[in-house]
């Protein structure tokens, strides 16, 4: 009766190890998959390569004249005069811009919207002699888009948000100072 008991009790016990299962499918990845970015807390490595270049030209031109003239006759003399106003105007202006940037950005998955997308977020920080970037990307990306490296280029990226600062010397030397920009302010040149 006593082994009877025990063994009952280990029964038991064992059928309540065995409920729990390792397998759980919404993580389940086979051996052999690809070790691409698919969920929340993945990383992936964003290939930035931009190129962009605007311009833009205008050009304006008047020309306005106006003349008057009085001429008064008396018997001693005759006398013309006139009166002239003339006003021309010539401007012009153009405006050119090129930008390019090549990096790489790791980020990590924030989120998977209904569609299945990637929503993404990061942030890459480097500092060299007192000169700081920043780079910091978001944005969506379609997991069809990221190859069998894990990376994804950035001109794939939805919704993107991508913004590149300098901070330092060199950063504070391509800035007017306080006194030019209060010259130009006034108009004096």
């Amino acid at each position: 009766m006593k082994t009877a008991m025990i063994m009952a009790l280990l029964l038991g016990m064992m059928s309540q190890a065995a409920a729990e299962s390792l397998y759980k499918p919404e993580t389940y990845r086979a051996l052999t998959s690809d070790r691409r970015a698919y969920r929340v807390g993945d990383i992936l490595t964003v290939l930035v390569v931009e190129n962009s270049s605007a311009s833009a030209t205008s050009g304006t031109s008047t020309d306005k004249g106006n003349d008057t003239g009085i001429r008064f006759l008396s018997p001693n003399s005759q006398k013309n005069y006139s009166l002239g106003i003339n006003e021309s105007f010539d401007g012009g202006g153009r405006i050119a811009r090129t930008g390019r940037l090549l990096a790489q950005i790791s980020v990590a998955v924030t989120a998977i919207d209904n569609t299945g997308d990637l929503k993404i977020r990061g942030e890459q920080l480097i500092e060299i002699n007192g000169e700081k970037q920043s780079i910091n990307l978001e944005g969506r990306v379609r997991p069809r888009d990221i190859d069998e490296q894990n990376t994804v280029l950035s001109n794939r990226i939805a919704e993107a948000k991508l913004t590149y600062v300098g901070d330092g010397v060199l950063a504070e030397s391509q800035h007017k100072g306080w006194l030019s920009r209060l010259i130009s302010l006034l108009g004096l040149l």
